[in-house]
């Protein structure tokens, strides 16, 4: 049986780790070098650090806080936010990153993905799209970009096929309606994109209980569920996240 995948996501806004609810009401948590080494230590199976406000202030990332990062986990860790070039590709993967993160400039030009997956493998590159619930679209979601600023004219599912046919080797599907909720994961949505597509889906946005991951895992068919809020702010460990699927039958490394 594959093991399922614990990711822990890292926003973070001028150097600092924050967290939101649906994109907005931003909390301070603090230093994503410290938290990075905690959850390493925790045994958090792989880590995603987005640079949350990069595209929407057309900057680059902080190569210097990548580096660091990398420098003391020993865990495959994934980089996105505001990367628009071949060149921003490999000064993160250079930084010392196993897969980087598009996300809105894979938007607004496609042939990043594709170039990217020439450059350093498919596995490297992650398409991550933020969806929202609208009823006007033919699977039933929009993309939205720029950090749930930015609606787009694309069909989720359609732009899922699309990023998959252009090399990228997993996709990151966060449901804006679920971000930063503890609610749960958008069941519906993720089950979806993970039977359409033979590449690994990371299911985010949601998570509040144990529970919530068992159910995105299984009934969601998603490779991985990705994390924030339950263990930022200390309601649950890893290790108590990884007992709890454990018993419920999941498997998941340990």
């Amino acid at each position: 049986m594959l093991q399922k995948r614990v990711v822990v996501c890292l926003d973070v806004r001028d150097g600092r780790t924050v967290k939101s609810v649906q994109f907005e009401n931003t909390q301070e948590l603090g230093d994503p070098v410290a938290m990075a080494e905690a959850y390493y230590r925790q045994g958090v199976d792989e880590l995603v650090f987005y640079d949350i406000t990069a595209s929407a202030e057309r900057r680059g990332i902080m190569i210097d806080v990548v580096r660091r990062v990398a420098e003391r986990i020993f865990i495959p860790f994934c980089v996105g936010g505001g990367l628009a070039t071949v060149d921003d590709i490999k000064a993160v993967i250079l930084a010392g990153a196993e897969k980087v993160s598009l996300n809105s400039q894979a938007v607004k030009n496609p042939d990043l993905i594709r170039q990217g997956a020439k450059m350093y493998g498919s596995q490297s590159i992650v398409l991550a799209i933020d969806a929202k619930a609208d009823a006007s679209m033919p699977c039933g979601y929009r993309v939205v970009i720029n950090g749930g600023r930015t609606p787009t004219d694309l069909d989720v599912l359609d732009w899922a096929r699309k990023g998959h046919e252009l090399g990228a080797g997993e996709i990151v599907l966060n449901s804006i309606d679920a971000d930063g909720t503890k609610a749960g994961y958008e069941l519906t949505l993720t089950k979806m994109i993970s039977q359409a597509l033979p590449i690994p889906v990371v299911a985010s946005g949601g998570a509040g209980t144990p529970e919530h991951l068992r159910a995105v895992l299984q009934e969601g068919k998603a490779d991985a569920a990705l994390v924030a809020s339950m263990v930022h702010y200390g309601t649950y460990t890893l290790a108590q996240i990884k007992d709890e699927l454990a018993a419920s039958g999941v498997a998941v490394r340990r």
